[in-house]
């Protein structure tokens, strides 16, 4: 029974012990017994067995949103911030994440250092030419922290385990964690044209981001309702609720301080209806002259130039490496026969393309040539999947990714058809990944639950997962809210509603595998989380 108390007193002491920064040796490290500082009596001389010694049961994997992929448990007290402890670098290009986790956790930023101090929290980079750019290696062990990563990306990951290990339990655990996202692309998209969303709101769901590891904020900033964001080449065009461009510098920067690319769209040929409420003289019109809701006429080379002038101001103002140019929806494609319906279309088509090209090779065209525009600005594009049109003469560009949201669309196609071809493929299914403002149609809010339990990013249509043998040319998914019905909710409502969705997206892009925690410890965890 001595053996046991002995055990059991020492892990009680364990949880008291932490690295206070002062300069001694961590309290239960080699150096304090051997010091004779532990603070157990002395034995006496007739003493029967050894005198307790501090020890500490085996660590347990951090907690966190999104899960650890490793942990490699150890002995010892852990590691606890506090106000005179550091935050050093080992390279000045990850000042800025020393400075932000600092100040998250109340220590001090002391820059690049090389000497070593008990409490302190090391940022460093490595040399791992072959590691995934977005993972990091987290060490606790004597008193003291190191997040280590091939870049300043999978170090800004690592402070965000750590943060929320401490939010959580107030110690991060003994040990090393070992982690990297399963898919490099990690969404969140916003409709704030149909809705104005403040910037302020807007800067508040780019911290949650941050702190969940996603990597990408969606901007849908056009569409029939409105367009929301400030315009020099084009003022006419702007809604009087809109975002200035100081307003939107100030989001995309504190997104990038976030490692977060914010992805812009300007969704063309359709959805155009605020631009074109300016620009009448554009306004697809039918046979009959009956003006096409929201389309543009792509037979017009005005229509052109137009957006080309857009996409060109805009790429200035998003400096990301990723663009999204819509594609979907465009109403001449969904009458019965479009050639007849729309014979400015048919004609401008033969014209450009040949004798028997179609309005969809035209609108093929379209999206190709608003691609090159946009690669002018090294950006990287991707355009929604019924923007692609199957049996047309004219081909979508090969390197346009898609945005696979629906197959509920006419003419809508199987994943299976863009995978099979060799495209890069982004999940955003609308039967778990679309939060509709006012569940128009067939729609329902998207429970985390459901998300967590059902989805993975393979299933890309309905419930129904691709092969695994695509499982690469999967770059990742997007949880979209969308604001069809834009006075269903307020700002606090759509935070809200989309909190344990997000948590539980970004787990399944993060690792797809079945998670650990049930859906009630989950949602626990992220209650305590904050």
């Amino acid at each position: 029974m001595a053996g046991g108390l002995v055990v059991v007193l020492g892990a009680g002491v364990g949880v008291w012990a932490s690295g206070d920064g002062d300069g001694a040796a961590p309290a239960g490290s080699a150096a304090d017994r051997a010091a004779g500082t532990s603070g157990d009596p002395a034995p006496s001389a007739s003493s029967a067995s050894p005198s307790p010694t501090r020890s500490y049961a085996l660590s347990k994997a951090p907690r966190t949103i999104p899960a650890v992929r490793a942990h490699t448990p150890a002995r010892g007290p852990g590691w606890r911030p506090a106000a005179k402890q550091r935050v050093v670098v080992s390279d000045a290009d990850l000042a800025d994440e020393g400075r932000l986790v600092a100040g998250e956790l109340g220590m001090t930023y002391a820059g690049e250092r090389d000497d070593v101090r008990a409490g302190d929290l090391r940022l460093a980079l490595n040399d791992d030419e072959g590691a995934n750019p977005e993972s990091y290696t987290m060490t606790v062990r004597g008193g003291r922290v190191t997040v280590s990563g091939r870049s300043d990306a999978g170090v800004f990951y690592g402070t965000r385990t750590l943060k929320q290990e401490v939010r959580g339990g107030g110690t991060a655990p003994e040990g090393v964690v070992r982690d990297e996202p399963a898919k490099p692309r990690r969404g969140f998209m916003l409709d704030i044209a149909r809705k104005n969303f403040s910037a302020g709101w807007i800067e508040d769901r780019v911290r949650e981001l941050g702190d969940l590891k996603f990597n990408e904020l969606g901007l849908h900033f056009s569409d029939d309702q409105a367009f929301r964001i400030e315009s020099d080449t084009h003022p006419e065009i702007v809604s009087p609720q809109h975002l200035t461009k100081a307003q939107v510098r100030k989001i995309v920067d504190l997104a990038e301080s976030r490692h977060i690319t914010v992805v812009p769209e300007i969704d063309s040929p359709g959805h155009l209806g605020a631009v074109l409420a300016a620009h009448p003289e554009l306004q697809l019109r039918n046979a009959g002259g009956v003006a096409t809701r929201g389309a543009i006429d792509i037979s017009k080379d005005a229509s052109a130039a137009l957006l080309d002038d857009l996409l060109d101001e805009y790429a200035g103002l998003f400096p990301g490496g990723q663009w999204h140019l819509g594609g979907d929806e465009y109403q001449a494609l969904t009458v019965s026969n479009p050639e007849a319906s729309y014979p400015q279309l048919a004609a401008a088509a033969r014209e450009r393309y040949g004798s028997g090209a179609t309005v969809a090779d035209l609108a093929t065209g379209w999206l190709d040539d608003r691609a090159d525009t946009v690669r002018t600005h090294d950006r990287t594009v991707r355009a929604w999947n019924d923007g692609f049109f199957k049996g047309t003469s004219v081909k979508a560009d090969a390197a346009l990714q898609v945005a696979y949201w629906t197959g509920k669309e006419i003419g809508a196609r199987p994943p299976t058809d863009y995978l099979s071809a060799g495209r890069e493929v982004i999940n955003y299914n609308d039967e778990y990944l679309y939060y509709v403002l006012g569940q128009p149609q067939t729609f329902v809010y998207p429970t985390g639950q459901r998300i967590y339990e059902q989805w993975t990013p393979r299933v890309l249509r309905g419930t129904t997962p691709v092969p695994a043998r695509y499982d690469d040319q999967i770059l990742g998914g997007t949880f979209a809210v969308w604001c069809d019905l834009a006075n269903s909710q307020t700002q606090a409502q759509v935070a809200a509603g989309i909190r344990m969705p997000l948590r539980a997206t970004v787990q399944k892009l993060w690792d797809p595998g079945a998670p650990e925690l049930s859906w009630t410890q989950f949602q626990a965890l992220a209650d305590r989380l904050g």
